[in-house]
């Protein structure tokens, strides 16, 4: 798994392209970067990736006074996709495997990361995506336990970026089951919250719960008791991006990880290579 010192280049770079998304001011710019260097120091090295980025995301807001730096970004991002959606849903529809053509949709959202890319072609990614092959992919074990929820049994999908959430739209539709779609609680980077997940469509096809937590994944102790109770006890979760497999991948229950890999670090851990495409199970 990624280290805290792994992090230090990409958690500074973010601090740069954050700011200057934030704010045009220039001595506000420094100020962020200063403060976020001096920061640097207190934070204890066994946290995770999120963990650390958290604080860099709270002296942003701080010294710009800019709550959501990606609002626009991810609206634009999101109208994109939609635009989108019908041509997708129709090669969905058409598709010989019309579930896995729709998990493969889901992985190209992956990619609308402003965490770590500057900026993203979305119909490029989607093309790349889908004619690259799995470097994991436990689909056998997705369908069964896609068939086994009962009938007052939901799937907990927790989802990861704004815009990212439309094509998680088109995979919900497509397991035709009940879900439970779990958001972040406040803006940070451009995960997807609450407003981001309306504009996508989701509670067209899903119920909208929000985690409890602000960070950019989904580390347990952080979240609301609500969550954490629907996830101990759900029988099929699916955790989406890089976020959520740093904070989830050690926990002792069934979870399906959808994401495509962007840093070498998480690559080794999870023995792909970077910018694989993975459906990996655990405890199943």
């Amino acid at each position: 798994m990624k280290t805290y010192l792994d992090c230090l280049p990409c958690f500074l770079n973010q601090a740069l392209r954050t700011g200057r998304i934030a704010t045009k001011d220039e001595k506000k710019i420094k100020k962020i970067l200063d403060e976020v260097g001096m920061t640097i120091k207190d934070i204890p090295m066994e946290s995770t990736p999120p963990e650390t980025s958290i604080f860099i995301y709270r002296k942003i807001k701080e010294i710009t006074g800019n709550i959501d730096p990606y609002k626009e970004i991810k609206i634009e991002c999101t109208k994109k996709a939609l635009s989108l959606y019908p041509v997708l849903k129709k090669k969905v529809e058409n598709a010989n495997d019309s579930l896995l053509y729709a998990i493969r949709l889901a992985i190209a959202g992956n990619a609308i990361d402003f965490g770590v890319n500057k900026s993203v072609d979305i119909e490029r990614e989607i093309e790349e995506t889908l004619k690259k092959k799995f470097a994991i992919l436990d689909y056998d074990k997705f369908k069964y336990y896609k068939d086994s929820i009962g009938k007052n049994e939901k799937i907990l999908y927790i989802g990861d970026n704004a815009g990212e959430s439309v094509f998680d739209r088109i995979l919900i539709e497509e397991m035709k089951k009940p879900v439970i779609y779990i958001v972040r609680e406040n803006p940070i980077i451009n995960d997807v919250i609450y407003d981001d997940a309306i504009q996508a469509g989701i509670d067209k096809v899903a119920t909208i719960v929000s985690s409890g937590t602000s960070l950019p994944g989904t580390i347990l102790n952080t979240c609301n008791e609500e969550f954490k109770k629907m996830f101990y006890n759900s029988k099929f979760i699916i955790s989406k991006g890089q976020g959520n497999y740093e904070g989830l991948s050690n926990e002792k229950v069934p979870i399906f990880f959808l994401l495509k890999v962007k840093c070498s670090v998480l690559a080794n851990h999870i023995g792909v290579k970077e910018n694989d495409i993975v459906l990996k199970a655990i405890n199943t």
